[in-house]
């Protein structure tokens, strides 16, 4: 059995009519279809729709029928996104029930073409022989290869655009990140590792990365400019792998406009939303605002904007898809979850202000609509970004790695043999005990003046009592060993080293 491949696995067969009638063809279709217990969706003089009914393998499958010439061109198509993106044989299983029963008809049907032709015509003559155009794969049925995907046409205009401004900038920033790295290591300014990592995040600082204080400080672009960024193949692909979906499937009913509003402003909540969750973290990538798309899609759904008995199987396989695309960002590494979940809640909020009707049935002009989310995006963001605190966890990375190499020193005087002279012991004792620990008195008073998240701030009190407990402990044993040439320490002294390594190792 033959597997088709995609988001969207169709097969596709071209039958030659010869001398027999497209209308005559149609009939015998119909009655196929109806035997075979398949929803008929819509029939005309140029063809017909139906639907098979949702099984656990690809939720459903769309049945179309054009008269083109002199050719019927039958077409089986998964409607949702499927799993493993392939149909498990089920297109081509359809074109065997369906060809099957269609000679089984053709046979039964010979004495009664009169009947069933008038009533034929007299149907197709109520019916909107431009309802292709409207079907829920339409404009994915245009693409003929994958350079369509890239270029505007009629539904389809800002998804080809932003693929485009994505894979651009993304190829932009792989040329000047190779040329950049190139020049740091050929003149070797990464001769410090930690100064090496501290120019890489101010180089993707650069870029237009979302980053938390960057944004508290005033940087509100970049919860635009952080959609266009991604920092592999891989994470670019798959994010436009599934934007190119949506775009097919949603554009042409939102229109261009509609659909470029809710993917850049789901994109801004999702970026919003990343800022309560990532202190440091640096945050790129469409997905959040590819989320919100799909919060927008199960909107259209609910509004009955698609063919009635496409509906419930497009509905169950993007609820299927987006729930196991938050299930993995939960589980996932390095993968920014807050955005997706920001983005979806947004871009669902966000279409149903845009496209529904409201039971009053009050005419809303566009321009309210408009401003009504763009005013909820606002009120969103702007809320998380004004009561959102500015953590100084960069300083305090800073002054920890100082707090922590003053107390390497204590490894010294820990090993001091007992032989060594009074006056040898001393000196040790006062350069890598008393003068490190006393540099760490200093550094925990300017920890004490830092707003900080929980996490860092339980750290915080972790080295200030570590930082008063090591001096203690190291003046105690320099007064010990002033006082006694034996190197014997007092039970006050066990008792400080002891509280001393207790709170270290914690």
């Amino acid at each position: 059995m033959s597997v088709s491949w995609g988001y969207s696995p169709k097969s596709e067969k071209f039958i030659p009519l010869g001398n027999f009638p497209a209308d005559k063809y149609l009939i015998v279709a119909q009655q196929a279809i109806e035997n075979l217990g398949w929803e008929l969706s819509h029939i005309s003089k140029t063809g017909l729709i139906a639907y098979t009914p949702i099984s656990l393998q690809s939720y459903s499958e769309e049945i179309s029928i054009r008269i083109h010439g002199g050719f019927a061109v039958v077409k089986s198509e998964c409607v949702g996104i499927q799993m493993l993106f392939n149909d498990y044989g089920k297109n081509e299983l359809n074109f065997e029930k369906f060809f099957h029963e269609f000679e089984y008809v053709e046979f039964h049907l010979q004495g009664i073409w009169d009947e069933r032709l008038d009533r034929f015509h007299r149907l197709i003559a109520e019916q909107d022989d431009t309802y292709f155009e409207k079907a829920p794969l339409a404009v994915k049925n245009k693409i003929k290869n994958i350079l369509y995907l890239f270029f505007p046409q009629k539904g389809y205009k800002a998804t080809p655009l932003l693929v485009l401004i994505n894979v651009t900038y993304f190829f932009l920033i792989w040329l000047v990140t190779v040329l950049y790295f190139r020049y740091i290591l050929t003149n070797q300014v990464h001769a410090d590792a930690d100064i090496f990592v501290q120019k890489a995040k101010n180089f993707s600082l650069n870029l237009g990365v979302n980053h938390r204080n960057a944004v508290l400080d005033g940087a509100y672009w970049r919860l635009i400019t952080y959609q266009f960024v991604h920092g592999s193949i891989s994470h670019i692909f798959f994010n436009m792998y599934a934007f190119i979906y949506l775009g097919l499937m949603i554009e042409n009913k939102l229109g261009w406009k509609k659909f470029l509003f809710i993917y850049i402003f789901s994109g801004v909540c999702g970026g919003s939303m990343s800022l309560i969750f990532h202190q440091e973290t640096i945050m790129m990538g469409a997905s959040g605002a590819i989320m919100g798309l799909y919060g927008a899609f199960i909107a259209l759904l609910l509004n009955k904007t698609f063919e009635p008995k496409a509906t419930r199987a497009l509905l169950i396989s993007t609820l299927i898809v987006s729930a196991l695309i938050l299930i993995n960002g939960a589980f996932g590494k390095k993968v920014d979850n807050a955005a997706h979940i920001g983005g979806f809640l947004c871009g669902f909020i966000l279409c149903c202000t845009l496209v529904f009707n409201f039971r009053n049935k009050v005419e809303i002009r566009h321009w309210v609509r408009y401003s009504v989310s763009t005013l909820l995006v606002l009120l969103f963001s702007g809320s998380i970004v004004g009561f959102s605190s500015k953590y100084q966890t960069e300083k305090f990375n800073e002054l920890s790695k100082e707090f922590n190499s003053n107390l390497e020193y204590l490894k010294t005087i820990t090993r001091l043999e007992i032989d060594l002279p009074k006056d040898i012991k001393l000196i040790s004792i006062k350069e890598d005990g008393i003068k490190p620990t006393e540099k760490n008195l200093k550094i925990i008073k300017q920890m004490q003046g830092l707003n900080l998240n929980s996490e860092n701030a339980k750290e915080r009190d972790r080295k200030i009592r570590l930082g008063k407990a090591s001096y203690q402990a190291v003046m105690l044993m320099y007064r010990d060993i002033k006082g006694d040439s034996t190197f014997k320490y007092s039970k006050q002294t066990s008792n400080a080293l002891g509280k001393m390594f207790t709170i270290l190792y914690e």
